[in-house]
């Protein structure tokens, strides 16, 4: 039975650990506490001075500016952040919580688990690539396209929270962002590498697939060399792109067959560094994904010619463009990740449930055509769809279009964020924000919208106001004022298939 070990934290306060190691990364050992509330991971090597003060500077002043603020309880889900440091026999570790439960599998691969992952850290890696969704993962633990966008919101959000606060992960990847696809959940692990750009240079330069090109095409130089590329938030921003782009189409977006050099090493090195290309690049096909390489397993969805990226949406697409074409070689011109949480929430709103039951995706964004259908299935919609062309109040009685639009599907709700465009979905929201303030249902071949919370709403195409807890039916060209507050929005329904 292995003992019970009890030492004092840096700061003073108890901390118990069960002498077994449960786990192993690269760097350290781990530990479970007895109650399995926290865990404690020991650096296997000795860490110097710089490394035990960038540690103190982690689960001290980064922690509190983030966690010890309002709405700090917020991002507890979205980080797995060191709380403690302790030393024991010569060796420095630190105290962190325990993953939620949902971050382990419940099932794991298909035949009875033939892999033996059941109960096992649900690392991104499993959900990155077509082939390990297709032809291992039991279709238990997929989830569908729906949540994988709540998971990129959740990661950019993140993301956005560090670089606000000064810093960079270093090593953005799905080795260390655990997911769940079956809640759409997301945290982003091993925090204790953070660069604070000018104090604590970054202890690696990255994991490969996620590593920026100017980083690789410079990694030859020496350290300090004013021309040597190191991780910062430019490239996290990168490896964002990258990540969000696998999330959501399950390949990678610089993996294609254009071969530079005989030598393997020397191949990768250009392909993903100085000869970085996108392989759905516009106008060079160079690098196009050969897709006679390609597995059964990796198909549909590694062939970039049956899913597009533009499969993503108007706004992701934009996005996809600048992180991998224009910004792909020059790191100023990267999406910011509030550009890709903006872009994300406002395709969340595009999309469309498939009315094939036996999509796996489930859900797709809608493609603004006259006969929409899934790009995954083929499926074709059928009936009508209303679209909710939203505008929003600058000054009293005009109104101005927001480049927003919400699809419309049964059961679905409407927030204060579409009634407003001055209420964002993000962690400032109030708990009164958190509530829909209305629902649409299709009911007896008409759709409705039923206000439940919106003391204004009016329908402006009649001239009359809809009271709370009655309906209204969306019909072409029908002007819906929502709120008349600063920054309140008005809807016009446009019908597809109509």
């Amino acid at each position: 039975m292995p003992q019970t070990i009890k030492i004092k934290a840096t700061d003073g306060s108890d901390v118990e650990f069960v002498d077994n190691i449960i786990g192993a990364g690269g760097m350290k050992d781990v530990y479970f506490s007895p109650d399995k509330s926290y865990v404690v991971a020991f650096f296997r090597d000795k860490q110097d001075f710089n490394a035990k003060d960038r540690l103190q500077n982690i689960t001290g002043v980064y922690r509190d500016r983030i966690f010890n603020q309002t709405g700090g309880e917020y991002w507890k889900d979205l980080y797995c952040w060191p709380t403690k440091i302790v030393e024991y026999n010569g060796k420095l570790g630190l105290v962190c919580p325990t993953y939620h439960k949902h971050f382990f599998f419940a099932t794991g691969s298909i035949n009875n688990d033939f892999l033996g992952i059941k109960g096992a850290e649900k690392q991104g890696k499993w959900y990155a690539s077509a082939k390990n969704q297709n032809k291992y993962l039991d279709p238990k633990e997929r989830g569908d396209w729906f949540k994988y966008f709540q998971i990129c919101i959740g990661i950019s959000r993140a993301v956005r929270r560090l670089h606000a606060a000064g810093l960079a992960h270093s090593d953005l990847s799905y080795k260390n962002v655990l997911l769940d696809p079956t809640s759409g959940h997301a945290s982003i692990i091993d925090i204790d590498g953070l660069v604070v750009p000018g104090k604590y240079p970054p202890d690696v330069l990255g994991t490969p697939d996620f590593i920026a090109p100017e980083v690789i095409a410079t990694k030859h130089l020496k350290m300090g060399d004013p021309n040597r590329s190191l991780p910062k938030i430019t490239t996290d921003r990168h490896a964002l792109a990258v990540m969000i782009y696998m999330y959501l189409l399950y390949r990678h977006p610089l993996r294609g067959g254009k071969i530079h050099d005989t030598d393997p090493a020397k191949d990768e090195d250009l392909s993903m560094g100085a000869k970085a290309l996108f392989v759905e690049h516009p106008t060079d096909k160079s690098n196009q994904v050969r897709i006679k390489d390609l597995q059964p397993s990796q198909l549909p969805q590694g062939d970039p010619t049956k899913i597009p990226y533009t499969v993503c949406g108007p706004y992701l697409k934009k996005l996809f463009d600048k992180a991998f074409i224009e910004g792909l070689h020059n790191p100023a011109l990267r999406p910011t990740a509030d550009e890709w949480e903006q872009a994300l929430l406002k395709t969340v709103d595009l999309m469309q449930p498939c009315q094939n039951p036996k999509c796996w995706h489930k859900w797709f964004v809608f493609d603004n055509t006259t006969k929409p259908k899934c790009p995954f299935c083929g499926t074709e919609y059928k009936g009508q769809l209303p679209v909710l062309n939203l505008y929003s109040s600058r000054k009293a009685g005009s109104f101005t279009p927001d480049d927003y639009r919400l699809m419309v599907y049964h059961n679905q709700y409407l927030y204060p964020w579409h009634v407003n465009r001055n209420v964002s979905p993000n962690e400032k929201l109030s708990a009164e924000q958190k509530k829909p303030v209305g629902y649409f249902v299709f009911h007896q071949g008409k759709w409705l919208l039923i206000n439940q919370r919106l003391p204004d709403m009016e329908d402006k195409t009649e001239g009359k106001k809809i009271p709370i807890n009655q309906a209204i039916e969306l019909t072409d060209g029908k002007q819906i004022l929502l709120s008349k507050e600063d920054g309140g929005r008005l809807v016009i329904v446009q019908l597809v298939n109509k």
